[in-house]
């Protein structure tokens, strides 16, 4: 007989099982307390009405409470004093093409007879006809604009796990705007907490609204053509190039969700499914990164 040899998907596949197996008892404690709104050993819905709970599980609010109660199996793994930002790009459901003129803004066409060549698409005259609350942006200079969202999440940086999560839509401004909202909903843990980000943090408004919610920016420095916002206040302290160093904690995170969860492109429209889809998203990082914690601090 012939051992039999598993393709690569097949054993990413067991793998996966496997995994989520271990987390089986974890999972079924917070999705029957959570999504149903009963006790573990309460009577179980019947599959066939399924359907008419769904509305019910997809929507932010649910989505914001099955991140908290995983989160809350995290305690002890965490930090509650220094913490990192940062936000990645979300490719919507809808293709280049479906970016067109707004009604009104320029003569009418012909549907399929538009030509891009030369033209400048911005989100003031253009929109998706698939998805009209998703923007064309770009990340960063030199990459092509897609028709996008924004995910952001924050880290802790003992360990890695995700502390708060949320989307936006994308524009220049959305980083950090998101960044002040998630630190100003972040729980008082009684003393003064680290506040950590890339360049695209560094600006006079962001830094000083940091300060204000009583955290300290630890964000890096953008000094070229410019005068940074963060000083020898902070990059005086040893702490400071510490908290630079774990920012890839947030690359990993974004690296599991775009590779792994499958994220990378969103297949979902409208910004409240696509926050649900990447809060959930991230409490199944979460969810899976718990278990393995606990294994290595016995």
């Amino acid at each position: 007989m012939h051992e039999r040899r598993f393709a690569p998907s097949e054993t990413r596949e067991r793998d996966l099982l496997r995994r989520l197996k271990e987390t089986d008892e974890l999972t079924e404690e917070i999705v029957v307390s959570v999504v149903r709104g009963s006790e573990i050993d309460d009577v179980v819905w019947n599959h066939a009405v399924f359907s008419k709970n769904r509305e019910r599980l997809l929507n932010q609010e649910m989505a914001q409470m099955f991140f908290s109660r995983v989160k809350e199996q995290g305690s002890g793994l965490m930090s509650d004093e220094h913490f990192t930002v940062d936000g990645t790009l979300l490719q919507a459901w809808a293709s280049q093409k479906s970016f067109q003129r707004k009604p009104g803004d320029g003569p009418e066409r012909p549907s399929g007879s538009e030509d891009f060549r030369g033209q400048e698409r911005k989100n003031d005259t253009h929109e998706s006809k698939t998805d009209g609350e998703a923007r064309s942006y770009r990340k960063s200079q030199g990459q092509e604009a897609k028709v996008s969202y924004l995910g952001h999440a924050v880290v802790e940086n003992r360990h890695g796990l995700v502390a708060a999560a949320m989307a936006t839509q994308a524009d220049g401004t959305a980083e950090r705007e998101a960044s002040v909202l998630m630190l100003s909903e972040f729980p008082d843990s009684g003393g003064r907490i680290t506040w950590g980000g890339d360049k695209a943090y560094d600006t006079v408004e962001h830094v000083a609204l940091v300060r204000e919610l009583g955290a300290t920016p630890r964000v890096a420095q953008n000094d070229t053509n410019r005068q940074s916002a963060i000083d020898g206040r902070t990059t005086r302290h040893a702490g400071y190039e510490i908290s630079l160093s774990r920012r890839w904690l947030v690359e990993k995170v974004f690296g599991w969700l775009k590779q792994t969860a499958g994220i990378r492109q969103v297949k979902l429209r409208g910004l409240e499914k696509v926050q649900w889809l990447f809060v959930f998203s991230c409490a199944a990082y979460n969810l899976l990164r718990i278990p393995k914690l606990r294994e290595q601090s016995v």
